[in-house]
């Protein structure tokens, strides 16, 4: 868990700013929701291994018999938890007000979620999450929504050229039936392929022989992996697809794909010639169990790592309305965003520390503050120290512009304001 001093604090709020003003003009409604939800519902089985991370908050009224007796039953103890990420409360919340929603709803939510992970470079307890929904619509136009909506977000942060790695879950699962892994082993075999880019084919292969998996079906794995590609020269389209996948996949999977491709294409400015800025990766897993279709992530060619992800769960909000509902969500990994994104010259836009005597009037002072507050800038009042320099560099790095001198009679007519650095 992190502070953050006022500048980090204004440029984490203007890419905020930014993200929700493009997912409000993509038709999406922000709404809000409590930090705590119920235990049974944070410990549902729908939150994958973000369950085992979750903060609980003790019963009310335990006293310490009470905790001993409880302690290895965490549910005796705990009866609400701090959310993990922003899904579960979206299905609760959508179970609770759908009479006074649309019938298809586009939601955003922008909000801290927590987790007791370790801390460590680009993971913390305590971030903010940053999500776009669409409950209500089984169609590929819902992904395709998604899609466009959040590299529009992205492009407008200056990181061009963002793509989205796109797979099926159904596509998973067929592939891993055509191989002949057999069904019990397949959440397994999965949370191993999801390793492909750190540890390659081979390590892949290795840890699998090494699980006591199913042998010939790793032998058929392998074979596939080792097979003569030329996948990267194909755009996205149905022949890209179908030359990534073996055989036994349904064409409505890859029917599906297509469809979203054709258009998220159909968006992208006549100057982009390769259609939709999409690549299909048949090995990408994503390891949410509540995924049950289209799967994606969203990636930066300056970073190794994914910027966001998100997919299709048409399962989780019918456990909590009793009825089926599709869903699908895209989430942008905000923290990662803004450590990449470079500090922008509209965080100290329209700025200026107005530095003054002792001796100028507090009454002059502020009615020449509110002039500028007027004009639209960001004023702050300093008084004349002996290292001004120190007071100017310290203006500078907390995000102001410009500075000028104010003494005793000064007006805004009269006022030289400068830039700093």
């Amino acid at each position: 868990m992190r502070d953050f001093l006022p500048a980090e604090k204004t440029r984490r709020e203007r890419v905020l700013a930014v993200i929700r003003d493009r997912y409000r003009a993509h038709g999406f409604d922000e709404i809000e929701t409590p930090v705590m939800e119920d235990y049974e519902r944070l410990h549902a089985g729908i939150g994958g291994d973000n369950e085992k991370l979750a903060y609980n908050v003790l019963r009310r009224g335990l006293d310490a018999d009470a905790v001993r007796e409880a302690a290895a039953d965490p549910a005796a103890l705990a009866d609400l938890g701090l959310r993990y990420d922003l899904t579960v409360p979206l299905a609760r919340f959508y179970a609770s007000h759908r009479s006074e929603l649309p019938t298809v709803f586009r939601s955003v939510q922008a909000a801290p979620v927590w987790r007791a992970e370790r801390p460590q470079k680009g993971r913390y307890r305590q971030f903010v999450q940053c999500d776009i929904d669409i409950i209500g619509d089984a169609s590929t136009r819902a992904e395709a929504e998604l899609i466009v909506a959040t590299l529009d977000a992205v492009d407008a942060l200056g990181l061009q050229d963002a793509t989205v790695r796109i797979n099926d879950r159904r596509a998973l699962d067929a592939m891993l039936d055509t191989f002949g892994f057999p069904a019990a082993e397949r959440p397994g075999v999965l949370i191993t392929i999801d390793k492909l880019d750190k540890v390659g084919p081979a390590g892949v292969v290795a840890e699998l022989r090494e699980r006591g998996v199913h042998g010939r079906a790793v032998d058929t794995f392998e074979a596939f992996m080792n097979r003569p590609q030329t996948l990267e020269y194909l755009p996205y389209g149905e022949g890209q697809i179908r030359k990534a996948l073996p055989d036994g996949v349904p064409d409505e999977v890859i029917a599906d794909l297509v469809a979203i491709g054709e258009a998220v294409a159909a968006t992208q400015p006549a100057s982009e010639p390769d259609g939709a800025p999409l690549v299909f990766d048949p090995f990408l897993v994503r390891g949410m169990g509540y995924y049950t279709g289209t799967i994606f992530e969203l990636a930066h060619p300056s970073v190794a790592y994914s910027l966001g992800g998100g997919g299709r769960y048409d399962g989780m909000i019918g456990r909590f309305l009793g009825t089926d509902m599709p869903a699908v969500g895209f989430s942008i990994g905000f923290e990662r965003l803004v450590d990449l994104l470079e500090t922008s010259e509209a965080d100290a836009a329209a700025s200026v520390v107005l530095i003054h005597d002792a001796d100028v009037p507090l009454g002059g002072l502020l009615a020449l503050k509110a002039d500028l507050v007027a004009e639209g800038m960001r004023v702050r009042l300093e008084r004349r120290t002996k290292n001004v320099k120190a007071l100017l560099e310290r203006a500078e790095s907390d995000g102001f512009s410009s500075f000028a001198t104010v003494n005793a009679g000064t007006k805004r007519a009269d006022l030289e304001v400068k830039p700093l650095g």
